[in-house]
């Protein structure tokens, strides 16, 4: 795995929380369960993996 980059899951489901978790999630690009989603390791990313840290895990960095 490149240094630069980061691999997502989405672990728990996102019913029952806000609205604004759902479109942070969305943008992530999460949207099955154990769906797993590469990104480039960038504050904007890690500021949004923070907001839903509840939801997510950080596989690979």
């Amino acid at each position: 795995m490149n240094k630069n980059k980061i691999e997502i899951k989405l672990f728990k489901s996102p019913i029952g929380n806000s609205k604004k978790q759902k479109k942070i999630l969305n943008s992530l690009g999460l949207r099955k369960l154990n769906q797993i989603i590469t990104h480039d390791n960038k504050p904007e990313i890690i500021g949004m993996i923070n907001k839903v840290k509840h939801l997510v895990k950080i596989i690979q960095e």
